[in-house]
């Protein structure tokens, strides 16, 4: 059947992007053309939501991503802050804590990712070992 099995999951796949944008399921079934019922009907089905989680993931990567590449010029940013002459103390003195607090906070996430990565190691050397 070509008509309504063709039609419903184009009409969910819109429903998931909806609801990546819009402000409330509300909304984002009004968007698409079904039921505000029919969407929450959806979102209760495994393939939807593993739909609408993927498309979730996807779109929070490419936030991370755009995070990073700021990252450089921030960094750029609060060293010029920090070091130029005509920076209040204050404002050198909160650029320093803050470069300071977000060093030690990678160096314990590398520490933990680290020491996670070893325990599975031995745990998998251990499973390997029975």
């Amino acid at each position: 059947m070509i008509g309504h099995g063709t039609k419903f999951p184009r009409k969910m796949e819109q429903a998931v992007a909806a609801l990546l944008t819009a402000r409330n399921q509300e909304e984002a079934a009004q968007s698409v053309g079904i039921s505000l019922q029919t969407l929450q009907r959806w979102q209760k089905e495994p393939e939807f939501a593993r739909a609408l989680c993927d498309a979730r993931m996807s779109a929070f990567r490419q936030s991370m991503a755009q995070l990073q590449q700021a990252s450089v010029p921030a960094v750029t940013t609060l060293l010029r802050l920090m070091v130029e002459g005509g920076s209040p103390a204050t404002v050198k003195a909160r650029c320093a804590y803050y470069i300071l607090d977000q060093t030690r906070k990678g160096i314990e996430t590398e520490d933990l990712e680290k020491r996670v990565a070893e325990l599975e190691r031995a745990t998998e050397g251990a499973a390997q070992g029975r």
